[in-house]
């Protein structure tokens, strides 16, 4: 597959392309490391050498995720394991900032797409790392990234 394949595979989305996502992960983590709480965690977890691979990386991964381009070759859920503090206030947080940075980028219906595929994932992670203490993760809502704003639809549809 070539690099002009990778977006005709993915779901059509109108402002979603490479350079946006470059815009949303790099605006985002700007944001993290900004945060008092977050930057705790992100720079003690990654080194401050390694930032600009794990911005690649950040950037192949969502690529994947909303073009279905395939640039991203991974385990995420291992690494987010392995950090024992990390709680659904970082979650939270996390979510919020996702969210408010890909609502700059994105128009409102990718953003409201990109924001709820961000949500099932962070829900995923969060499953995750429940089962994987013992926890029982049965009643475990979803962090909403917008839990006083307007509902986002459940079921994201790409525009025509």
């Amino acid at each position: 597959m070539t690099e002009t394949d990778a977006p005709r595979r993915g779901i059509p989305m109108g402002s979603i392309d490479e350079d946006s996502i470059h815009a949303l992960v790099h605006g985002f983590y700007g944001k993290v490391m900004a945060d008092p709480d977050l930057a705790a965690i992100f720079g003690r977890e990654i080194e401050k050498h390694a930032w600009p691979a794990h911005l690649e990386k950040m950037c192949a991964f969502w690529s994947s995720v909303l073009l279905r381009s395939g640039r991203y070759e991974g385990r995420p859920m291992r690494p987010h394991l392995l950090i024992s503090d990390i709680e659904d206030r970082h979650f939270e947080r996390w979510l919020t900032l996702f969210a408010e940075t890909a609502r700059q980028v994105f128009n409102e219906n990718d953003a409201n797409g990109v924001i709820a595929t961000a949500e099932r994932i962070g829900h995923n992670f969060r499953l995750a790392r429940a089962q994987n203490r013992g926890l029982d993760s049965t009643r475990m809502d979803m962090i909403r990234a917008e839990p006083d704003g307007p509902r986002k639809p459940a079921v994201w549809t790409p525009p025509q």
